[in-house]
C-alpha cells in the first residue's frame, strides 16, 4: 500500500457506492484533498449501489462525479455479472463465486486513467484484507504491486510524478469502518453493500457482504439504518 501525501490536492476515488468506498471518501475529503469520484458500472445485476454512489457524491458534495459503463457482464464468470446465484450460507475460506474477474485491476486502472488525464497524483480506493471475502484484489502485495505498475506505466509515472495510491482501509476491521463511518458523520444508509437485494428494495441480510456488514455495525455497537429482509 503506497501511502504518504503529495503537494499535488488533487484526488480521484474509486466509488463503488458501498460502504467502504464512501469512508474512503469521506476521509480523503477530511485530509484536504479536492475529491473526484469515478463510479463504474460494470453490469452488475443490480443498479442500487450505483444509486448509492450518486447519492454519496451529493452528500459529501465532491468536486465531480464521473460515472462509466464497462460491462463486464459480457465475460460472465461471477454471480454479479451472470445468473448464478449469490452464496448465502457465510463467508467460507475460498475465493467466493461472488468475485468479479480482476474487477479491482481494471477499475484502478481506470481510475489511473482518470487520475492522469485530470492531473491528479491521488488515488484512494476502499479495499480491506481483514473482515472481508477473499478476493485476491484487496490484498496490500496487489495495491503495492499495482502503485508500481501505474508508474512504469503512464507518463506522469515516467516524468517523476508518481501516483499515491492510498488505502486507508486496508487493515481496518468491519468494526473499525463501522467507528470511522460514525466519525465522520455519515449515514450508513446513504451506502449499499447487498450483492442480492429483495424484490422490495430491502438487503438480503444473508450474502457475504451483508453479513460481514452487520457484523462490522454490531461489534462497533453502532446502528445500521439500512433495510434489511
Amino acid at each position: 500500500m503506497t501511502q504518504g501525501k503529495s503537494e499535488n490536492m488533487q484526488a480521484v476515488v474509486l466509488l463503488s457506492g458501498g460502504l467502504d468506498s464512501m469512508v474512503s471518501a469521506a476521509i480523503a475529503k477530511e485530509r484536504g484533498y479536492t475529491v473526484h469520484a469515478l463510479t463504474v458500472d460494470y453490469g452488475q445485476r443490480h443498479r442500487r449501489e450505483l444509486d448509492a454512489a450518486r447519492e454519496i457524491a451529493n452528500r459529501l458534495e465532491l468536486a465531480s462525479h464521473r460515472e462509466i459503463k464497462l460491462d463486464l457482464s459480457a465475460f460472465g464468470g461471477s454471480a454479479l455479472t451472470a445468473d448464478i446465484p449469490v452464496p448465502k450460507g457465510g463467508v467460507g475460506e475460498d475465493i467466493p463465486v461472488t468475485y468479479v474477474p480482476a474487477r479491482n485491476l481494471v477499475f484502478l486502472s481506470l481510475t489511473v486513467a482518470c487520475a492522469e488525464a485530470s492531473d491528479a497524483a491521488n488515488i484512494f480506493i476502499g479495499v480491506n484484507a481483514l473482515d472481508y471475502s477473499g478476493y485476491p484484489d484487496c490484498r496490500p502485495e496487489f495495491i503495492e504491486s499495482f502503485a508500481e505498475t501505474a508508474r512504469l506505466g503512464t507518463k506522469a509515472g515516467v516524468e517523476g510524478r508518481p501516483f499515491q495510491i492510498h488505502a486507508p482501509l486496508q487493515y481496518m476491521s468491519k468494526a473499525d469502518i463501522a467507528r470511522e463511518c460514525d466519525r465522520l458523520g455519515l449515514e450508513p444508509a446513504w451506502s449499499w453493500s447487498c450483492y442480492d437485494p429483495e424484490p422490495d428494495g430491502r438487503a438480503c441480510g444473508k450474502c457475504d457482504s451483508c453479513r460481514l456488514r452487520q457484523k462490522g455495525f454490531e461489534e462497533a455497537g453502532i446502528t445500521d439504518n439500512t433495510s434489511y429482509a
